[in-house]
């Protein structure tokens, strides 16, 4: 018997991440997920994405460093820029580029599955983004995502030498409600994952930022209880 596909599998720690993981194992994909710490103030995320990787079954989890708060210019990295809130009843903001919005993050993260997708010899990059339900973010389209598979095939050995190199986004076109529904068919755990922007140090959710309103308003249309934990 021939050994499984191996691919890396970018997950955060979310909801969207881990229904992506699990996509990718119901795919018949050898799962290899990485994790990164970029300054981000939501850092529990990062011990979310530890249980969903271990709940899952992957062949290897990966935490990777990269500092981006030292950059700066987004809520998410800058303490001293506020993330956006509002009442839990409210419709997110889905105006132009929000504050939360991390300059490069895609391209970085991708980078960095892309170098580790060469030394496993893997031919898939796995990652959860979203143009349909999501934060206006302009790395999340998907021209963007061919946009950076071209570069990719152009960019690395195993492109250069003929060797295949795939890019995907299996929820780029889904709402988060069914987002939300894939997942749970395909046994993820919700109450393990954490998506809020600002979330304490025990994973527990604002309820008021885009994400969380957002994730909250995905459940109710996939009328399916949100199992979140609320600060």
């Amino acid at each position: 018997m021939s050994s499984p596909q191996r691919a890396v599998v970018l997950l955060s720690g979310g909801l969207d991440s881990a229904t992506t993981l699990a996509i990718a194992r119901s795919r018949g994909f050898a799962c290899y997920a990485l994790s990164v710490e970029y300054g981000q103030r939501h850092a529990a995320e990062l011990d979310a994405a530890r249980s969903v990787a271990s709940a899952l079954g992957v062949e290897g989890h990966r935490l990777m460093r990269v500092d981006l708060a030292g950059i700066g210019g987004s809520a998410l990295t800058d303490q001293s820029l506020v993330v956006p809130q509002a009442e839990r009843s409210a419709a997110p903001i889905q105006n132009g580029i929000p504050i939360t919005y991390v300059p490069a993050r895609n391209t970085i993260l991708l980078s960095l599955a892309l170098a580790w997708s060469e030394v496993l010899s893997a031919c898939d990059i796995f990652i959860g983004v979203n143009a349909v339900d999501y934060s206006g973010y302009p790395d999340c389209r998907p021209e963007y995502l061919r946009a950076f598979e071209a570069l990719a095939k152009q960019g690395t050995k195993a492109g250069t030498e003929g060797g295949e190199l795939r890019l995907q986004a299996p929820l780029v076109s889904l709402s988060k409600a069914q987002i939300i529904a894939t997942g749970a068919g395909l046994g993820v755990d919700f109450r393990q994952t954490v998506s809020c922007y600002q979330a304490d140090a025990r994973g527990r959710a604002c309820g008021r930022c885009d994400s969380c309103r957002i994730r909250a308003a995905g459940f109710g249309a996939a009328g399916i209880p949100d199992p979140t934990r609320y600060a």
